[in-house]
């Protein structure tokens, strides 16, 4: 027998909890998963927001985004300004993404049952899941490659193979075990990472300083076949990676109370962090990149972050190594903290530590089978871009949703499918909205159409001039539609909370 839920005076139902719950804190396992996590345990701050997305992204999962701007044949200043408005849109469509969270008490996908049903939400659990994972292998992929080439240059080692096969074991345990600890010992980690990472990075620029040239033209041979097209898809790709870490948000903003933080303060601290925590690293890689083609060192077809350590001078190695190793750490564990998270809620039977040690496998298995078969590799990075299509309609059907809603959310009956039971005002059909999860579905359909990478090209990419834009035709198709849908299909007046439906407002004749 469940508790009562108890009316909150911003509008949300709260769950009453017992009184021995163990406080979020580092170095202590976190208690809560996808439950609702009450508002006298919630201890974090919008400032920790900025923290999780500046310090996850000093690491060369990141930082790689820098470099392709100028294999693409960008000169320094058609690169920089393509990461500058590309993080920028992406940090646009990240902000809104972490208000959900301090309302619910729990992450964003379980939230998403407020519109797609307590069923349908698990649409965003399998999207998060999913990406978590392939998000936690890459991270340790280059991480790894980047902690081995170091290694192996700074003490001689001929052999890179083992080397590589060991560093990818060190990074996934110690990213098991942070991930494990969970929220306040991940927040740790992340804000330790920016003046040490930072500094590493920040000397980084001294280092490669004398071989970097602001004039340097850029290649000349464009991808896609002219300069415009590849400034495109540059701030394409950046505004994409920025904007993936949406569904994410609610896994760290779930721990935030919203009577004592606005919604300002935590959509200005996400578009801060996406802006310049995230474009910063963007911008090392450009700059770097930069530096290296105009030595002549690596071609397009050359592996970034090896060229990188073979052109460092030998006393910088050692920061390349602790980026390699604590920075690919930091944001790995991003990636299997949430996967844990959606792992239990699409399993409730397993608990937040037993779903985060299953992704944290899964997660070490990938990277050692796609060591070993690189085409494994070359296939999560097109499933990634693949996956966009469909997260960001996603995130825009909640982002609609939840100022459609007014930031209404009954607590409860959001957690009706972890507790194995049916009914609730967002039971809908069957416990799927079949009105959201439609436009959804519309919306990735058209994103699909116009994607383009190595597994397809669609046609409306051949229109668009061979650029992948699926996921902005995506998400600017859920933007259009969500709202005629819930036009012409009125959701139930209990969805609204006591205020009942917005009334539509009266036309005024001139």
């Amino acid at each position: 027998m469940n508790p009562p839920s108890e009316a909150t005076t911003d509008g949300t139902r709260s769950v009453p909890q017992d009184d021995g719950a163990v406080k979020d804190r580092v170095g202590r396992i976190e208690r809560y998963g996808v439950e609702h996590i009450p508002e006298e345990e919630r201890r974090s701050s919008p400032r920790n927001l900025t923290s999780i997305l500046s310090g996850g992204s000093l690491t060369f999962s990141v930082i790689i985004i820098g470099w392709f701007p100028v294999a693409f044949g960008l000169s320094w200043w058609q690169a920089a300004s393509a990461v500058v408005v590309g993080s920028a849109v992406g940090a646009a469509v990240l902000a809104p993404t972490g208000l959900m969270g301090p309302r619910t008490g729990t992450n964003n996908p379980v939230s998403s049952g407020a519109f797609f049903g307590v069923a349908g939400r698990l649409i965003g659990s399998v999207l998060e899941a999913t990406a978590s994972v392939a998000f936690a292998a890459l991270s340790i992929w280059t991480g790894g490659d980047a902690l081995a080439g170091a290694l192996t240059r700074f003490f001689g080692i001929s052999e890179t193979e083992p080397v590589r096969l060991v560093a990818y074991a060190v990074l996934a345990v110690v990213v098991t075990i942070v991930s494990v600890l969970g929220h306040s010992s991940m927040v740790f980690c992340q804000r330790f990472m920016i003046p040490t990472a930072g500094t590493c990075l920040l000397v980084g620029l001294l280092v490669f300083g004398d071989r970097f040239d602001p004039r340097y033209p850029g290649t000349g041979e464009y991808m896609l076949g002219s300069m415009g097209a590849a400034w495109m898809l540059s701030a394409l790709l950046c505004a994409s990676t920025v904007a993936s870490y949406g569904p994410y948000a609610g896994d760290w903003a779930r721990h935030i109370s919203p009577r004592l933080h606005s919604d300002r303060s935590i959509m200005r601290a996400l578009f801060v962090g996406g802006l310049f925590g995230m474009g910063g690293p963007f911008m090392w890689g450009v700059f770097t990149s930069v530096a290296l083609f105009a030595s002549a060192a690596p071609g397009a077809g050359t592996s970034y972050v090896l060229a990188l350590v073979d052109a460092a001078p030998l006393w910088f190695v050692p920061a390349l190594i602790y980026v390699g190793l604590a920075s690919g750490t930091a944001q790995a564990v991003i990636n299997t903290y949430g996967t844990g998270l959606d792992t239990s809620a699409i399993i409730p039977r397993l608990n937040r530590v037993q779903a985060t040690l299953v992704a944290c496998a899964l997660a070490t298995a990938l990277v050692y089978v796609g060591h070993f078969y690189s085409a494994l590799a070359n296939g999560v990075a097109i499933f990634l871009a693949v996956l966009a299509c469909s997260s960001i309609p996603w995130i825009a059907i909640l982002t609609v949703g939840h100022v459609h809603r007014r930031g209404y959310y009954d607590v409860s009956d959001l957690q009706v499918f972890n507790r194995g039971e049916k009914g609730g005002v967002y039971w809908f059909t069957g416990g799927l909205n079949f009105v959201a999860i439609g436009v959804w579905v519309l919306s990735v359909g058209a994103g699909l159409w116009f994607s383009h990478n190595q597994w397809f090209v669609g046609p409306g990419a051949k229109w668009a001039g061979g650029l992948d834009i699926g996921f902005l035709v995506a998400g600017g198709v859920a933007v259009a539609l969500y709202p005629l849908a819930l036009r012409v299909f009125p959701e139930p007046a209990a969805v609204y909370g006591p205020g009942g439906a917005p009334r539509p407002a009266k036309r005024r004749w001139p």
